[in-house]
């Protein structure tokens, strides 16, 4: 046994979260902790790692147990090189030993800094720190990070591989990870998941990725209305244990509710049955009032409907030779593809790859360099975008919905805007709260309900199902499914993918958009041999420069003539370069690579980070050479 927690017990205010739950975990489990959005889950994550301080509880740990945890955000103060922040996990002995990485980096070269570097090196002796060095070159060469990349410049997925990185260095017995494939595209997810299914602490997990959750859980943990109740075994069972108890538990309290009515006629009767009444029953009628009272009702499940415009044209979208790109980096080549009337269709690619741009495209929204769009016709659109631009942080979620009104118009039927809230499980008192209060999971219910307010034969979702519970999302994937318009998905969750879409165009690199009927598991059985499915992108500095499509260029007044070849060949370096570091993502992220002779491991994860390093060096020269010319 690892970790043992009893009589566990949180309230805020006269909201109780925990009630006297219990939760226990022994050496290499893998827990996953469900339940609603709100209901306290990542609160237990704080009170395992010891940032939150319970009402109560009784703790037993083996002794010297270690715990690391990965925040759902990003920390708004997380600075410094990716070696900095991974060290960071090692408390002071971690500190002398960036600083020591840092001094023998700037020795290197050539810089005038040998006292320093002592001094450095002396620090990490007193901390008996050459260990820790070591395990920190180890993770981050498992991670395959660049230690000397910027943090601050990384995507948001390279940025939350990092803080893995640091959590895992202290080597822990029990990792807690709070929504850990947030802002992860699928190939980032498969490599996190195989990655924790071969190591060997123990894990205490909430998603809401079924995929992540059936792959990787070995027992659930279940957080309903301030109880914590275990689930041996996979998530499957879970379910249809769940369901069986819930509906044992509604069985059981309409039982008691129809006794105790019976109850409270009794004591109502007449003068002649109150002159017999049993005094033992009276207490046990008061005792059953109380326990009704304490009773703690579980919240309804969110009704979601959608609204049917008139039908639009059989053609939606028909795209010729369509192609786009940024500067020398092609998003779009030749894309060929018909969307129909009732097509559902998933937008799969990673992170930077040009998913939305391909929206844009095919909604006739971006000009293309090259190829015709031709929309059909009678098309009303809907978008929801992932970043929730369309939600105003300054005024109520009432007039986020409403603007103003009392009542809205859903499929030619008037609702009040209380009940259509409520419908998006917000009470009345939510409802007024200003919108910048709510939670991740919140918001997005607040854009669905705000999206689906207006009738749309084509709806456009970009990462619809970030931060939802489970059955928010389940409810979402059935409507979609009904939905008798057409759809365009951006989505990384695999079984969201895999239950709603008819078709799949995927970004495969290079301008490629392959295009396969099915979702997610059905590209993976079509693709051809040599199309692995995208990795998770470099790191976001590189998008600084040739991301956008520059300014026409100016005269070469200033290049010398061998700089003006090099700027040249540099586009040609790149794409080289980024395909050597796809062949070695995809070599470290094949099963079983760590099994391998650790001099193999140690040769390929050192060529890999040799590449991002040479890949980064060109893309500063381009920088240097482009503001040179410019």
């Amino acid at each position: 046994m690892l970790l043992k927690l009893r009589d566990l017990r949180l309230s805020y205010g006269v909201e109780v979260l925990l009630d006297d739950a219990e939760l226990a975990i022994d050496a290499g489990e893998r827990v996953a902790l469900v339940g609603r959005n709100g209901t306290g889950k990542s609160t237990l994550m704080k009170i395992v790692s010891g940032e939150v301080e319970p009402d109560k509880v009784k703790r037993e740990s083996k002794p010297g147990l270690r715990i690391a945890r990965l925040e759902q955000e990003v920390p708004a103060a997380t600075h410094g090189t990716v070696y900095q922040v991974t060290a960071a996990g090692l408390g002071e002995a971690g500190e002398a030993v960036a600083r020591f990485h840092e001094m023998t980096a700037r020795l290197s070269a050539g810089e005038d800094v040998m006292d320093e570097f002592s001094a450095a090196q002396a620090a990490v002796e007193a901390h008996d720190g050459w260990t820790l060095a070591q395990r920190v070159e180890a993770t981050l060469s498992r991670l395959s990070l660049n230690p000397d990349t910027d943090f601050n410049a990384l995507s948001g997925g390279w940025k939350r591989r990092v803080l893995l990185a640091r959590a895992l260095v202290c080597d822990p017995d029990l990792l807690l990870l709070d929504e850990p494939t947030n802002h992860l595209d699928i190939a980032a997810i498969a490599y996190l998941e195989e990655m924790l299914i071969n190591w060997n602490g123990a894990l205490l997990f909430i998603t809401h990725d079924r995929a992540f959750l059936r792959n990787l859980a070995t027992r659930i943990l279940d957080l309903d209305r301030g109880k914590l109740t275990s689930w041996p075994g996979d998530y499957d069972k879970y379910l249809s244990g769940k369901e069986k108890a819930l509906a044992d538990e509604e069985k059981n309290q309409a039982l008691f509710d129809k006794r105790l009515a019976q109850e409270e006629t009794w004591i109502r009767q007449g003068i002649k049955a109150r002159r017999t009444r049993n005094e033992g029953r009276v207490r046990a009628l008061k005792a059953m009032r109380a326990e009704r009272a304490e009773r703690r009702e579980r919240v309804g499940t969110a009704n979601i409907v959608t609204q049917d415009a008139a039908r639009s044209g059989k053609n939606v979208a028909v795209a010729e030779h369509l192609a786009y790109a940024w500067g020398d980096k092609p998003i779009v080549t030749d894309l060929t593809t018909t969307i129909q009337r009732g097509d559902k269709v998933g937008i799969i690619g990673p992170n930077g790859a040009g998913k939305t741009t391909l929206i844009r495209l095919l909604l006739g929204q971006l000009e293309a360099d090259s190829g015709t769009v031709q929309l059909g016709t009678n098309l009303d659109i809907a978008h929801f975008d992932q970043h929730r631009a369309a939600l105003d942080d300054n005024i109520s979620v009432l007039d986020n919905v409403a603007g103003g009104r009392s009542s809205i118009t859903i499929n030619g039927q008037d609702r009040h805007i209380m009940s259509y809230l409520g419908d998006f499980l917000f009470s009345p008192k939510r409802a007024r709260s200003p919108t910048h209060v709510l939670s991740g999971g919140e918001r997005n219910r607040l854009l669905l309900a705000k999206l689906f307010t207006r009738p749309a034969n084509l709806l456009v979702m970009d990462e619809p199902t970030n931060d939802l519970d489970v059955e928010t999302l389940e409810l979402l994937e059935e409507r979609l499914i009904n939905f008798e318009g057409t759809l365009l998905l951006v989505s990384h969750d695999r079984a969201f993918l895999d239950n709603v879409v008819t078709s799949s165009l995927v970004m495969e690199g290079d301008g490629r958009v392959g295009d396969y009927v099915g979702g997610y598991s059905d590209y993976l059985r079509q693709r051809p041999a040599a199309s692995p499915p995208g990795t998770s992108g470099k790191p976001a500095a590189k998008k600084n420069t040739p991301a956008a499509k520059p300014a026409p260029a100016k005269p070469a007044a200033t290049l010398t003539t061998a700089e003006r070849k090099e700027l040249r060949d540099l586009p040609r370096t790149i794409d080289k370069l980024e395909k050597e570091i796809a062949e070695h993502e995809a070599t470290i992220g094949a099963p079983g690579f760590y099994d391998q002779d650790p001099a193999t491991v140690k040769k390929t994860t050192a060529a890999h980070t040799q590449a991002e390093q040479a890949l980064e060096a060109a893309f500063e020269r381009w920088e240097v050479l482009e503001a040179k010319q410019g």
